[in-house]
């Protein structure tokens, strides 16, 4: 319309064409007001569906805008709720640690009696595992207990004293018990050739057949000549069998002393223990055996003679 009315030559021209469009613009008003009347249910209609529709639009966004407000709001509970559960799993962890620390030192309590009673009855293997199980905990895990500094000095006295008692016990076993199996056997005999009446002379002593400690020692599983690794399988294998007597067996009993004595790491004192004590041990073994032949040469000449003599 502008450029229309900018190329006219002078104002009539102008007039004209702005009569024109005017008449234009008031047809198409016309025209479109028999259209509004002609479609204007139509129209109507669809002025209130786009409303409606706009509405409806309108809604969604603001409950779009509501979900994601609480989705936010969740997601800072749940972040709330995630700090708090992990707070209470690690205080169900801590509780758990207390219990169990509660625990062991209720039985930590315990073990001087327990020591007591299997040091009485020579169980020594488990009052050696009891022990030292007992002094790494107060040592360890229960070190900052301070209700427990006693029973710590007092454990760890005994711990520190227990390998005196294991290698005397090993020494007894070692030189007296194993010297005590040939005299017993050497009485029994004795006993058994004064019952047979033989004009033939009794030798006063057999001593090819003797089972003294070297050769009991040389036929026993813990020193089979070339087999170590036996040696080694055997000791480890060794099991405390708190039903029966600890000294039945006395390869077993010193296995399990020595065991004990590997716990409490005292193998080399043992050692130099073994060595120091070795003459004299050796020394009374000779004392006892000279005082047993001795008795037994006197007993048997007191026999003879009673039996030389007439009624």
């Amino acid at each position: 319309v502008l450029r229309t009315l900018s190329t006219s030559d002078d104002v009539e021209d102008r007039e004209t064409e702005k009569g024109r469009l005017e008449e234009a613009y008031e047809k198409c008003d016309r025209d479109l007001d028999e259209l509004i009347v002609q479609h204007y249910t139509e129209l109507t209609t669809a002025i209130r569906t786009y409303q409606s529709i706009t509405e409806r639009i309108t809604n969604s966004r603001n409950k779009i805008k509501q979900v994601k407000e609480n989705l936010l709001s969740c997601k800072m509970l749940l972040h709330c709720k995630r700090d708090e559960l992990r707070k209470l799993w690690i205080e169900g962890i801590e509780h758990k640690h207390v219990l169990n620390l509660l625990d062991e030192i209720e039985n930590i309590k315990q073990v001087p009696q327990k020591l007591e009673q299997c040091m009485a009855s020579k169980h020594y293997l488990n009052a050696t595992d009891m022990l030292v199980s007992a002094v790494d905990s107060l040592e360890g895990p229960l070190l900052q207990v301070e209700g427990l500094s006693d029973l710590r000095l007092e454990l760890h006295s005994k711990k520190m004293n227990m390998h005196l008692v294991l290698i005397d016990e090993l020494h007894r076993h070692l030189y007296i018990k194993s010297t005590n199996r040939v005299g017993q056997r050497n009485k029994e005999k004795g006993r058994i050739s004064s019952l047979v009446k033989d004009a033939s002379p009794v030798p006063l002593m057999d001593v090819t057949n003797l089972s003294t400690p070297r050769k009991f020692l040389e036929t026993s599983q813990f020193s089979t000549p070339g087999n170590s690794s036996m040696r080694e399988t055997s000791l480890l294998e060794i099991k405390e069998d708190t039903e029966l007597d600890p000294e039945e067996n006395s390869n077993v009993f010193m296995g399990i002393l020595i065991k004990g004595l590997a716990k409490l790491k005292k193998i080399p004192e043992t050692v130099k223990a073994i060595q120091d004590r070795l003459e004299q041990e050796l020394k009374q073994i000779v004392k006892r055996s000279t005082t047993q032949v001795a008795d037994n040469g006197y007993q048997r000449g007191e026999n003879l003679s009673q039996e030389n003599q007439p009624r």
